[in-house]
């Protein structure tokens, strides 16, 4: 589907906001200021280098995932209570020669294997949800496909025209309303699940977690390996700070959802 202004927008900010981009920001600006403002240009400068440390480690991702991932484990039970399986992309490889063409990334991947296991504990029904720009093969696609050949599930929905999880719930209730099904087992990554269940909920939907690729863990901070920067930290940092900025525009987004209701409900007249 085509790509609007706001979502160029929002890619934009995401870059700037987020590692790699933001700690070096605080480094170039430290540079900058160091001639004409020498305590703040250190400052900066310096602040730029602990937060890219703080960034890359364990110990500072168990900080920034663990509110997150404040959700509790699916239990195999609760599945007796909902009427579909939903199973939300997380993105795609598209050069993967070795499979023709463009692949389920692996973090869609672990929540393709998880919404697998439990469809065939469950038999529920599996919907997958995930679109992509004009011009790429839709994440639900390839969901569908890897279901299909690698886990020997057969989705009976696919939600492909969705560019952001606030699109997951809302086209995915176009195709479930429909049917009757309210009641969802909703399968994304722990740091995601608690900004996805919003968006699901908002579209009037009873939510079942099944968060999977739990970031953060108890005894994080207890060895000197978690204070060491690591490459599986620094992604997980960027999704942890991902998840928390979506968060904050899913509150800006809600608070002014208010004010114009509240806009709307002062203009009518009032009738005695």
């Amino acid at each position: 589907m085509p790509v609007g202004v706001p979502f160029l927008l929002k890619k934009f900010l995401s870059v700037v906001l987020l590692p790699p981009l933001l700690p070096l920001l605080f480094i170039v600006g430290g540079v900058l200021f160091c001639h004409r403002y020498p305590r703040l240009g250190k400052t900066l400068a310096w602040g730029g280098v602990l937060l890219s440390l703080f960034l890359t480690t364990p110990a500072g991702v168990a900080l920034l995932s663990a509110p997150l991932e404040r959700v509790p484990v699916l239990k195999m039970a609760d599945l007796q209570r909902a009427q579909a399986i939903v199973i939300l992309g997380g993105g795609q490889r598209l050069h993967m020669p070795e499979y023709g063409g463009p692949t389920p990334n692996r973090i869609t991947l672990e929540r393709l294997r998880y919404g697998a296991r439990l469809a065939r504990h469950s038999g529920l029904p599996v919907l997958v949800s995930g679109g992509a720009p004009a011009g790429v093969t839709g994440e639900a696609v390839l969901m569908a496909q890897s279901l299909r050949e690698d886990f020997n599930v057969n989705p009976r929905w696919q939600e492909v025209r969705s560019l952001d999880t606030a699109d997951n719930a809302r086209l995915s209730a176009l195709i479930l309303d429909p049917q009757g099904i309210h009641r969802i087992v909703l399968v994304t990554h722990a740091a995601h699940m608690r900004r996805a269940m919003n968006e699901f909920a908002a579209q009037g939907f009873d939510v079942i977690p099944a968060p999977t690729g739990f970031f953060s863990h108890r005894s994080a901070g207890s060895e000197l390996s978690d204070f060491l920067p690591g490459a599986t930290a620094a992604y997980a940092s960027w999704y942890s700070l991902h998840e928390w900025l979506g968060l904050l525009a899913q509150s800006v987004r809600g608070m002014r959802s208010f004010a114009v209701s509240e806009r709307v409900s002062d203009a009518r007249p009032a009738y005695n």
